[in-house]
């Protein structure tokens, strides 16, 4: 890839990873090298996981083993030690990102990680404006922070019009996860 842009989906509508992964399976198809780290969801909760790696796509989840990482529930001693590591693995993404030599890096759900402070926010500007001009970034989830936005070259709002959710309809195993 000769130019790599900056993406972001985000809003409250259903949707925004499930585009960031259509993203990495059409650029996996052309050969494309691809790092796709989940913050907040664990492995074992979602069912696409399995496939990203099945196609030679590297994935990381950043939640915990077998469940989500909840922000709003945890305790400022957590969030804490959860910033700080988190805020460091995105200093050793920036170097194996150049090393590897990924196309595309997705960052799922980095959008609320940022509005509760799990990640310094200096940080992810700095990973964006420095990153290589060939390396496509996709940044995902509710929330996305005005400075983002701006060194976004797309943004898509996913708006929720009906959501199962408003009906008591819990997520279902291979369609929400």
């Amino acid at each position: 890839m000769k130019r790599g842009l900056v993406q972001i989906y985000t809003g409250k509508g259903k949707g925004k990873t499930t585009a960031a992964i259509g993203q990495a399976i059409r650029a996996r198809g052309r050969g494309l090298k691809i790092l796709f780290i989940q913050f907040l969801k664990g492995k074992k909760g979602s069912g696409e996981i399995a496939l990203l790696e099945a196609v030679g796509i590297k994935v990381i989840c950043k939640g915990e083993k077998d469940k989500w990482i909840f922000p709003d529930r945890l305790k400022e001693e957590e969030k804490k030690k959860i910033r700080l590591e988190w805020t460091h693995f995105l200093d050793e993404i920036s170097r194996e990102v150049i090393e590897e030599k990924y196309d595309l890096v997705i960052l799922d759900e980095i959008n609320v990680v940022l509005y509760y402070e799990l990640i310094d926010k200096n940080r992810l500007i700095d990973f964006i404006r420095k990153k290589p001009t060939w390396l496509e970034v996709i940044l995902t989830g509710r929330h996305a922070s005005p400075e983002l936005i701006e060194l976004a070259h797309l943004v898509s709002e996913i708006e929720s019009i009906k959501h199962p959710f408003d009906a008591g309809i819990k997520g279902r195993r291979g369609i929400e996860y």
